[in-house]
């Protein structure tokens, strides 16, 4: 059988390597942190039990404490000052499409469900539902 300490220091290394291949907002790297932090303790409490049991309390308040100090991505509903966007595709009335807003496609659909928005085609961004743009034609809002 592996000893207790080994198989926590594995498991942190591993899960703190993780986050280098699936990002997960420092998830899996604030586990691997609780792990290597729990093989510490292994050395003076070898019961199971209590590990994992402190290994998931080590978890969640690493998590919580490290949404303190990396603040989240900015989103998109935090618009800034570049709303313009550019469609890729036609969005037909009532139906959605594709749209180029900073440097990525995006579904989109038209505020007004009666408007059709031709391809490439400037386009303003006045909403979000999901991770779909709500947007309005530039000749609309600019005649």
């Amino acid at each position: 059988m592996l000893n207790p300490t080994l198989v926590w220091l594995i498991a942190g290394v591993i899960l703190c390597l993780m986050e280098l291949i699936v990002p997960t907002a420092f998830v899996e790297f604030m586990m691997g942190i609780a792990a290597l932090l729990v093989a510490a303790v292994s050395l003076v409490l070898p019961n199971h039990t209590l590990l994992i049991a402190l290994w998931l309390i080590f978890s969640t308040l690493l998590i919580v404490l490290s949404r303190r100090f990396f603040p989240p991505k900015r989103r998109i509903t935090d618009f800034g000052d570049d709303r313009e966007g550019e469609t890729i595709t036609a969005i037909a009335p009532g139906t959605t499409g594709r749209v180029l807003y900073e440097g990525n496609s995006w579904r989109a659909k038209c505020a007004d469900p009666i408007i059709e928005i031709a391809p490439n085609q400037k386009v303003y961004v006045v909403g979000k539902e999901g991770n779909m743009l709500i947007v309005l034609p530039e000749n609309l809002l600019n005649p």
